[in-house]
């Protein structure tokens, strides 16, 4: 679907059945080597051994990022839980570090915000922690402003950033 910085061996892709024990392993790895663990963290969402059933329905999608054949990142949008109709969130967005700073979360980025546009919403909300520093940078330079409190009720209580921006 898109390739990197000029690597041809990079592609993005809709999540397929077989992906789900690499993007589990994905979000796993990641969220603990930020701390992230325990409870109000997205770590412990009962999707993240199934993504592949959690983004079926309408109105969601969920990609993985492939590099030399070999799952390395993900991410994807669905409705917001608790939230207005026209609004999605940006979802369980992480890269392993082979692939942080190839310009892959802008083009992952940019592939959720359009297809999400294109599902009807209006508005993406995200959350992330104080310690993604990478990720609010990215956040911060294609739109998204902080909030002063959470939107919806996606049950992540830990973390500490809410961000949106208008589609």
């Amino acid at each position: 679907m898109n390739k990197a910085r000029g690597n041809a061996s990079l592609q993005i892709r809709p999540i397929e059945e077989d992906d789900n024990k690499a993007v589990a392993d994905i979000i796993r790895l990641v969220m603990t080597e930020f701390e992230a663990v325990g409870c109000g963290y997205s770590i412990n969402d009962s999707e993240v051994d199934d993504m592949y059933a959690a983004y079926a329905p309408e109105g969601s999608a969920f990609y993985v990022v492939e590099l030399a054949d070999r799952v390395l990142g993900c991410g994807g949008f669905g409705p917001l839980t608790g939230g207005e109709p026209d609004t999605c969130e940006l979802r369980k967005m992480y890269f392993m570090s082979e692939l942080r700073g190839m310009g892959v979360g802008t083009m992952l980025l940019n592939l959720c915000l359009e297809e999400a546009t294109r599902a009807g919403f209006r508005l993406c909300y995200l959350e992330t922690m104080n310690g993604m520093e990478q990720a609010r940078r990215l956040y911060g330079k294609h739109g998204f402003k902080y909030l002063d409190q959470p939107m919806g009720q996606t049950g992540h209580t830990s973390c500490g950033t809410w961000m949106a921006r208008k589609l």
